[in-house]
């Protein structure tokens, strides 16, 4: 999915496995189901663009706040650790240059849980979405458990949409306006006189765009790196296919 981040407009978007419009072929039912709004998924690290940007917000941590990813979280009978452990303490931006689980651990256990609740409500990510077709998958969070929304700090326990994902990542990046997602160009400039939601201040969202830019050039996303463009990302696996 391709998304203007300043209104929403969804410049782009695909569902895989395709199939051709002129021959449905409705046994072929895994083709017919649209991933991109009707989906949902763990999202995986993508998710630390959220909680790092609310510990920035809500706990005012800086580029100096350091998290201790030293050894893994052990809580009730689960284990937090890292798929790539430094097994150090960690600054704010190498804690998401190199998409610590137990740093994000770290910033949800410092914001508080009912702050952290909250943020991500705020970006519609814990809501159904709005769009202009009717397939559309409502979000999952079985609970607001201590556990749960330590897990879900990290991309886990929680499960959203694509467009759900991309919509909120847009709200931050375009300066910390919430935007709504639709298929009609131009919707958003007819509807200008609609009243602008804040979701982060102009410097949070400033500082996330640094740090998305770091994570491409010093950290885990380096494959999106192309020359001629200042590309900024955040990677993200929930789950891994293994024998096939």
């Amino acid at each position: 999915v391709v998304m203007d981040v300043n209104n929403g407009e969804i410049i782009a978007a695909t569902s895989l496995p395709d199939f051709d419009p002129h021959k449905v072929d409705e046994k072929n039912k895994d083709a017919l189901f649209n991933r991109l709004t009707l989906g949902i998924f763990e999202p995986g690290s993508t998710f630390k663009i959220f909680t790092t940007a609310a510990v920035i917000e809500n706990a005012g941590a800086g580029m100096d706040t350091m998290y201790d990813a030293r050894e893994p979280i052990k809580i009730s009978r689960f284990r937090i650790s890292d798929y790539h452990p430094e097994k150090r303490v960690l600054s704010l931006p190498e804690v998401f240059m190199h998409s610590s689980n137990i740093g994000s651990v770290r910033m949800e256990q410092e914001m508080g849980k009912e702050a952290f609740v909250n943020f991500i409500r705020d970006l519609g990510l814990l809501n159904k979405p709005e769009i202009e077709i009717p397939e559309v998958g409502a979000p999952q969070l079985p609970d607001t458990s201590d556990i749960r929304m330590m897990t879900a700090s990290f991309g886990h326990g929680i499960s959203v949409s694509p467009l759900q994902l991309v919509t909120a990542s847009s709200s931050i990046m375009n300066g910390g306006i919430l935007v709504k997602p639709t298929l009609v160009l131009d919707r958003a400039a007819k509807g200008k006189d609609q009243k602008s939601v804040r979701v982060v201040s102009e410097k949070t969202a400033h500082r996330m765009r640094q740090l998305m830019r770091l994570v491409v050039t010093d950290g885990t996303g380096g494959k999106a790196e192309v020359e001629g463009y200042n590309v900024a990302g955040k990677p993200g696996t929930a789950d891994k296919n293994e024998g096939g």
